[in-house]
């Protein structure tokens, strides 16, 4: 996963040096990308997160509770299965618990394809929009350490469901207290959504997003910004938007 790139001097950092210096020393992880990108140890990190964090909520929660909670953060779609009869609402959330579990098990798979995606939006629009010459490549592997932050939301998630903590309440999509919409369960569904951009962690990795894009294209810090929060203000936008139609 990742190629070493011609022209690279010495033998650069080891993937365990990479991963490390993502939280102590970002600047020399990134500037090692102009060597290699290879990102096979964050996807192997993160795949081992995200299935460790599934196997604890289905022990601790169950994805039958994961369903409730979810539609009782939905109101249109609790509304549509009380119009449903008694035998149609349990076939819905068999399907949906069934389904939840699925995915869940499978994020991985949805983090390598949402990873290719952002990526190519960055690849493109540093190339075209700024006459930069980094690779897709170099994008991807990026993408993949600076969002190696994530893992302690996920540590933390393991350890508070194994300690047991709102389990009742436990909300798939916003699983620990590291941003305003966690503790505002009453607010509107758009505003939550909203809110959840402004993540502790999430904030971390767009600023290692910032260092490492900006290092990669050799280009300023300031346009590297641009393009970066630039993107991340059109999901805030599109996301909320979506969230405030169907809910």
């Amino acid at each position: 996963m990742g190629e070493e790139i011609a022209g690279g001097s010495g033998a650069g950092l080891s993937e365990v040096e990479r991963v490390v210096d993502v939280f102590v020393a970002p600047s020399k992880t990134f500037t090692d990308m102009l060597r290699s990108t290879s990102w096979w140890l964050p996807f192997v990190l993160m795949l081992l997160m995200t299935v460790g964090a599934t196997v604890a909520v289905d022990k601790q929660v169950g994805f039958a509770r994961v369903v409730e909670n979810q539609i009782q953060q939905n109101p249109k779609q609790e509304e549509r299965l009380n119009s449903l009869t008694a035998e149609q609402r349990a076939v819905q959330l068999r399907g949906m618990e069934k389904g939840y579990r699925a995915t869940s098990y499978g994020s991985f798979l949805f983090i390598l394809i949402f990873v290719a995606i952002g990526a190519l939006l960055y690849w493109a629009s540093f190339n075209f929009g700024l006459g930069a010459r980094t690779t897709y490549g170099q994008m991807f592997a990026v993408w993949m350490y600076a969002s190696l932050p994530r893992l302690i939301s996920g540590l933390l998630a393991i350890v508070l469901l194994m300690a047991g903590v709102n389990t009742d309440s436990y909300n798939l999509q916003n699983p620990v207290g590291t941003n305003l919409a966690y503790y505002m369960s009453d607010a509107a569904p758009w505003l939550r959504v909203a809110l959840s951009f402004f993540d502790v962690i999430g904030l971390w990795v767009l600023v290692l997003l910032v260092l490492g894009t900006a290092i990669v294209a050799k280009v300023p810090k300031g346009k590297a910004a641009v393009i970066v929060v630039g993107w991340w203000v059109v999901g805030l936008i599109v996301i909320t938007g979506i969230t405030a139609a169907t809910s």
